[in-house]
């Protein structure tokens, strides 16, 4: 797989992660992947990595991800599920002026087309489906789908100031949000996910969609009626993650870098609070 760094400008070169390849090209995996989409395993599993017994799988996760702990608070974590929603220094994330990134994350960005629909990794969505609800008012407007690795800061922000007009919770499954899933799945419409819909004097009516992902995806966000930019909105509990955020047409300008790699099929590296204008 292919990604651009947007700090560095380089071009990222990351292996398919074999374990996921044999899950959705193998008869065999697809068994396996029924019972990794259970519900009542995922609470299972979720239990075992919120208890103590899950420390000691700390280390070995910092290392084969390269970590650097130096960015993040120190803490005496009880158990791997809390270090994974560890809490980054505020210095290590500097929130410049304009739109921003909400996370650290995977970044593409589609035009809304005239039907209302997008095609994200051969998969062709309704905006109607990611929200079940109607999107008229959102015909060609914007859609960034930030795509959360492991080895990703799990926490996120508002990139800007506004209000909640409302919020709904939409149970689902919770598949890898990895592109070879993507490309089998329609993955944003099938797994669970919090919709809200805001308002902010600058960017209009925005659609914030978190999805969650493989094990156990888990989604906390916090219950704010009016919030500022920079401030946090919630957090990931263990698993990949997705935020995919809805714009009204003309409400937004977005650096067409981000369009162009999206259309070669190559996702943009950000950082939470970085400018994306």
């Amino acid at each position: 797989m292919k990604y651009f760094d947007y700090k560095t400008k380089n071009i990222v070169i990351e292996k398919e992660n074999s374990s996921l390849k044999l899950l959705y090209n193998s008869v065999l995996g697809r068994a396996i992947l029924k019972l990794l989409i259970n519900r009542h395993i995922v609470k299972i599993y979720a239990k075992i990595e919120s208890s103590a017994f899950s420390k000691f799988k700390i280390k070995k996760f910092v290392k084969k991800n390269n970590i650097n702990l130096d960015e993040y608070e120190e803490k005496n974590y009880k158990s791997f599920n809390e270090f994974f929603i560890r809490k980054i220094k505020k210095e290590k994330r500097i929130i410049e002026d304009g739109f921003i990134s909400p996370c650290d994350a995977k970044l593409s960005v589609y035009k809304i087309n005239e039907d209302l629909s997008l095609n994200i990794k051969n998969s062709i969505y309704t905006l109607d489906e990611l929200v079940n609800e109607n999107t008229t008012s959102f015909k060609g407007g914007y859609c960034l789908v930030y795509r959360l690795c492991v080895d990703d800061y799990h926490r996120y922000i508002y990139p800007f100031d506004g209000i909640t007009l409302n919020k709904k919770h939409i149970n689902g499954k919770l598949h890898t949000v990895q592109p070879i899933a993507l490309k089998k799945y329609k993955v944003f419409k099938e797994n669970d996910r919090e919709v809200t819909l805001v308002k902010s004097d600058t960017y209009g009516n925005v659609y914030i969609i978190e999805v969650g992902a493989m094990m156990i995806g888990k989604i906390v966000n916090e219950d704010k009626k009016t919030f500022k930019k920079g401030e946090e909105k919630g957090h990931f509990e263990f698993g990949g993650s997705t935020i995919i955020y809805l714009f009204e047409k003309n409400k937004i300008k977005i650096n067409k870098t981000f369009l162009e790699n999206t259309k070669k099929d190559i996702e943009t590296i950000v950082k939470m609070g970085t400018n994306l204008e």
